[in-house]
């Protein structure tokens, strides 16, 4: 299916771990993948096949949902004990018969209701912001975003890395519609003169250096270690 066209921004995150670096954490804790309940491999016994840093992408989307519209509406209102009706309008309202208990156990006089049945005008604005992982599983956002935090020259540096950049699998029309669900709550059943906008604020893909490595252990199974190269921290 042929993707809709959209404004987008890419920022790309500064790394704060280098390739030595993290082929040193690699090594201490190569034997991870490999570990079970009741065995773990000694690190003699796996070996690191690969190491590479790829940049991979986090979706931001986020947008603002708008509407109004008439609904039918029930309001009560107090008035003395000896109103027994309320003219308003063109509209007669009597009060509203009260129950047994409520004549039993009145020790004084009690104000009477009038049940009024009416219209209300509604207007709505939700505004949110949706993330999404590689796979376009819904996430929240981990990273700071400021100068120090992203490179100067984003385009120049997945340019560069072509071959190891990974962009987002969902499309921006799913993530589009999955925010409009988020935003568009339930509306009641009986409603008039819907109106309803939607506004996109922003699409922003975002990308993470991540270091992934390969390795080969016991009987030739493979495992990988992926390590956040923004956080320090393996994922």
């Amino acid at each position: 299916m042929k993707e809709s066209k959209f404004d987008v921004k890419t920022i790309v995150l500064r790394k704060n771990l280098e390739h030595d670096d993290a082929l040193s954490l690699v090594e201490d804790k190569k034997t991870m993948p490999f570990k079970s309940i009741l065995s773990r491999p000694k690190k003699e016994d796996v070996h690191l096949h690969s190491l590479k840093l790829y940049y991979e992408c986090i979706l931001s989307i986020s947008g603002k949902y708008i509407a109004n519209y008439y609904r039918k509406a029930n309001h009560f209102i107090s008035v003395p004990s000896n109103v027994k009706e309320v003219v308003l309008g063109d509209g007669l309202f009597a009060i509203e018969p009260k129950s047994v208990l409520e004549k039993t156990f009145s020790v004084k006089r009690s104000k009477n209701k009038i049940e009024l049945k009416l219209e209300e005008h509604v207007f709505v604005e939700e505004e949110d912001q949706l993330t999404f992982d590689h796979h376009g599983t819904e996430i929240n956002f981990p990273f700071k975003i400021n100068s120090k935090s992203i490179e100067n020259y984003p385009k120049r540096i997945l340019d560069e890395n072509e071959s190891n950049v990974k962009k987002p699998e969902i499309t921006y029309d799913a993530a589009i519609e999955k925010l409009q669900t988020v935003l568009k709550k339930p509306l009641e059943t009986d409603v008039r003169d819907l109106n309803e906008e939607f506004i996109l604020n922003e699409i922003t893909e975002i990308y993470v250096p991540i270091f992934e490595a390969r390795l080969i252990g016991p009987k030739k199974k493979v495992g990988l270690i992926r390590i956040d190269s923004v956080r320090k921290k393996i994922l």
